[in-house]
C-alpha cells in the first residue's frame, strides 16, 4: 500500500492544514557520549509532541547511517520566523518540558552541541511526497556548494533536468532547500533529500543517473562557461529515520 501525503501538511492538525510553513528549520544534536539513546527516549516519549503542541511541525527525525559524532537530525516547520520564537519559548517554558528535562539529565545532559540551520523550499522543491509503509527506506542529505554567482545555475539544472532525472532513475525527491539569508553558505548551498530503498539501490541510482546521455549532455551544457561547484563541493549524508519518525 503506498499512501501520497502533502509534505508541508504532514504533521499538522486537521484544523490546521490550511497554512504550510513559512519557516523551516533543519537541527543537529550531538549526542554526549553514551546519550544517543536516552536522548531517543526523551524525543519519543516527550519532546514530538510537545513540539507539536506549541505550534511546530515534526517533519523528518534521522541519524546518519555511519554516526561516529552521535547526531540526532531533524527538520522542523513553523508559521513564521516570529511563530518559531514563540514556539520555541513557550515549549521551553513549559513545566512539563522542564520537569521532562530534569529527570532525563539527573545523570548528565544528553546533549553536547546543537546546531541549527534556517530554509526556504526552491521553487521546484516537490509539493508532495510518496509515503511507503511496506518497509524501512534509506534517506539521503546531500549539500552542494557553489562557485560565488553560480546558484541560479545549478537550480536551473536541477529544475530542467536533475529532478526529473533523479524520478527517473528510481530516487524519490523530497524536499529541496536554500539557506536563509545571513547564515554562512547563504547565495551558494543548495541542500535536498532524497529516499532510496536501500544502499544497494542509492549507489545502483546514482551509477545509471551519471551514465545517463540526458544528464551529461545537462551537465555539460550548463558548465559551458565554468564549473558550478567547488572543489568536493557535493557531500552526501545516509540516513536511517528514526522510529518516531513522521516520515520513514
Amino acid at each position: 500500500m503506498r499512501i501520497f501525503l502533502t509534505l508541508l501538511f504532514l504533521a499538522l492538525p486537521a484544523a490546521s492544514q490550511s497554512q504550510e510553513p513559512g519557516c523551516y528549520e533543519l537541527r543537529t544534536y550531538f549526542a554526549a557520549e553514551g546519550k544517543l539513546e536516552a536522548l531517543h527516549s526523551r524525543f519519543r516519549d516527550h519532546t514530538v509532541s510537545l513540539f507539536e503542541k506549541h505550534g511546530m511541525t515534526n517533519f523528518f527525525y534521522w541519524v546518519p547511517l555511519e554516526n561516529p559524532d552521535n547526531r540526532l537530525i531533524y527538520l522542523l516547520g513553523y508559521p513564521d520566523k516570529a511563530a518559531r520564537e514563540t514556539s520555541w519559548k513557550t515549549f521551553l517554558e513549559d513545566p512539563e518540558w522542564q520537569s521532562v528535562k530534569a529527570d532525563s539529565e539527573k545523570d548528565g545532559k544528553l546533549v553536547a552541541k546543537v546546531e541549527s540551520l534556517f530554509l526556504t523550499p526552491t521553487d521546484y522543491s516537490p509539493k508532495k511526497v510518496e509515503l511507503s509503509r511496506e518497509g524501512p527506506r534509506l534517506f539521503e542529505m546531500r549539500r552542494y556548494t557553489t562557485l560565488p554567482g553560480k546558484l541560479p545555475a545549478l537550480d536551473n539544472r536541477f529544475r530542467d533536468h536533475t529532478v526529473a532525472l533523479f524520478a527517473k532513475h528510481g530516487m524519490t525527491n523530497l524536499t529541496y532547500f536554500h539557506l536563509d539569508e545571513g547564515q554562512e553558505g547563504a547565495g551558494t548551498t543548495l541542500l535536498y533529500f532524497l529516499a532510496h530503498d536501500s544502499a544497494g539501490s542509492q549507489a545502483a541510482s546514482f551509477d545509471a543517473f551519471r551514465s545517463d546521455p540526458e544528464w551529461i549532455a545537462a551537465r555539460d551544457a550548463s558548465e559551458k562557461d565554468g564549473k558550478l561547484l567547488i572543489d568536493k563541493g557535493v557531500v552526501s549524508t545516509l540516513l536511517n529515520p528514526t522510529d518516531y519518525s513522521p516520515v520513514k
